[in-house]
């Protein structure tokens, strides 16, 4: 049948999301994800104040653990210090969910186990009974802060007094340049002499390290945004010859925030047919990674048509976590035979298995201790070795999207990457397993690359990373009945 809809009409039904699945089905519009799993389901974010008990105890429990970081590591004591709004990187691990800043001057100090047998870590600045305390937080705007900083030390003399001034990690070098020089001058000579400004892996294993019950959650959340992409790669959105892939992005934008969740970077939606990768790109997610022959202005403006392959970089943010996830589709033709559509999916289903290898490769190489370079070194040999041509640049995530810890990889530093990449991988942490294999698709002429991400967790008990909700092993398909064909032409 054919559209006398109203271009605008259509259009503005399209960006909006108004158009429901009786009215979809109506109108001829079907949508079919191929997956080996059930379809993802959206989850719905606890209210507010049961996220902030949620996040609190997470928080607790991560403080908890720092003053046995502080013995396994060697060093004695650890501070971190902050202005309002100029805090540490390492603040966000540490501040109440209520809490959207630091206030006044809030300095922590951290005391190693080491020092006694007895030990709590509540950062309230009291102790009870006979207990040591080991963990202090001032908010103070006056000297006396330095005062009572002072009086703890010197009650317990620590050796070494570590500040975060890393000069390569951001993670350990959060303390702004002018609050460690006011910092100098109220810890006075003695204090000042006992520094270590530039030990990296206090912050990074802070910041890096998961307690077991965020697991839970963020499952859902990765769960939430397969949901989302799927959703978005649908005939329910997308209208051939019509809906751009801007329009697409901010599709997604409006769903995440319809939903209270948010997300750490602009959503990426791109035409792979019309690209070639770029490879000295330095970016590593959103339409950067992409060279267009045209401008972007002009790509992201072309519509969608039948027959493109499609790419996503998404992610979604609530109760202090973050995804991050790439995913492929196909816009199938509306009356493709289906010799000729078995032909191209099995092309393109031949170049997303290279990259699902490839995943298999990396984290099967991903041994706790060994370096990020060290994996990528052993990575990149054993897909030489099968043949598969392909890039790998992989993160710790989490926390921030891009987390602290060793990377494995950067698209434009295949031979390994300095400083970041000489880190330890850690247990316990979240990784992003961001990678493209590469793979000529005869039906199409061209090469592809088949960019794939998803996120896995440090599973102790099989010792293993898992996947936290899945991988694509199956392209998104976009269907149309035949006769919908048509509306391009409206």
């Amino acid at each position: 049948m054919r559209f006398s809809l109203d271009l605008a009409a259509v259009t503005a039904t399209v960006l909006l999301g108004l158009t429901t699945a009786a009215e979809a089905e109506a109108e001829g519009f079907l949508a079919r994800a191929s997956r080996s799993a059930p379809r993802p389901q959206i989850h719905t974010l606890p209210p507010l104040r049961e996220q902030a008990v949620l996040v609190d105890g997470w928080t607790a429990e991560r403080a908890s653990r720092i003053p046995a970081m502080l013995e396994r590591r060697g060093i004695d004591a650890w501070v971190l210090s902050q202005r309002e709004y100029a805090e540490e990187t390492a603040f966000w691990a540490l501040k109440p969910f209520v809490a959207f800043s630091a206030r006044r001057r809030t300095t922590y100090l951290f005391l190693s186990s080491a020092l006694t047998k007895k030990n709590t870590t509540t950062t309230t600045g009291s102790s009870s009974g006979e207990e040591v305390q080991l963990a202090y937080r001032w908010i103070d705007n006056t000297p006396d802060l330095w005062l009572h900083l002072r009086e703890v030390l010197d009650k317990h003399e620590p050796a070494t007094l570590a500040v975060n001034a890393h000069g390569e990690i951001s993670f350990a070098s959060g303390m702004h340049a002018g609050e460690l020089e006011t910092l100098k001058r109220g810890l006075g000579d003695k204090w000042t002499a006992r520094l270590i400004p530039d030990e990296p892996l206090l912050a990074v294993e802070l910041v890096a390290t998961m307690v077991e019950d965020r697991l839970g959650w963020y499952k859902k959340m990765m769960e939430t945004a397969w949901a989302i992409i799927e959703e978005a790669f649908s005939s329910k959105v997308i209208v051939p010859g019509v809906t751009t892939t801007e329009d697409v992005v901010w599709w997604m934008r409006e769903r995440i925030q319809s939903l209270n969740y948010t997300t750490w970077f602009q959503p990426a939606v791109n035409i792979v047919t019309l690209f070639d990768f770029n490879p000295n790109a330095t970016h590593e997610t959103g339409s950067e990674l992409f060279r267009s022959t045209s401008s972007d202005t002009a790509a992201t403006q072309r519509p969608i048509q039948y027959g493109d392959v499609l790419h996503t970089d998404f992610g979604v943010t609530a109760l202090g976590l973050n995804t991050d996830t790439q995913h492929l589709a196909y816009v199938v033709p509306p009356g493709q035979s289906k010799a000729d559509s078995d032909k191209i999916l099995k092309s393109l289903h031949e170049g997303l298995h290279k990259a699902n290898r490839m995943q298999d490769i990396t984290r099967a190489n991903m041994k706790i201790g060994l370096t990020g370079n060290e994996i990528l070194k052993a990575s990149r040999k054993e897909m030489a070795s099968e043949g598969i041509v392909g890039k790998i640049y992989c993160h710790p995530t989490g926390e921030f999207g891009h987390s602290a810890g060793s990377v494995i990889g950067m698209t434009n530093l295949q031979d390994g990457v300095p400083v970041l990449g000489d880190l330890p991988l850690l247990k316990d942490t979240y990784y992003s397993i961001e990678l493209y294999a590469e793979h000529y698709v005869p039906e199409l002429d061209q090469s592809l690359y088949f960019y794939q991400e998803e996120d896995v967790f440090w599973n102790a008990t099989g010792e293993s990373w898992d996947w936290v909700y899945g991988r694509q092993d199956k392209f998104i398909l976009i269907e149309y009945l035949e006769a919908d064909s048509q509306i391009g032409e409206l």
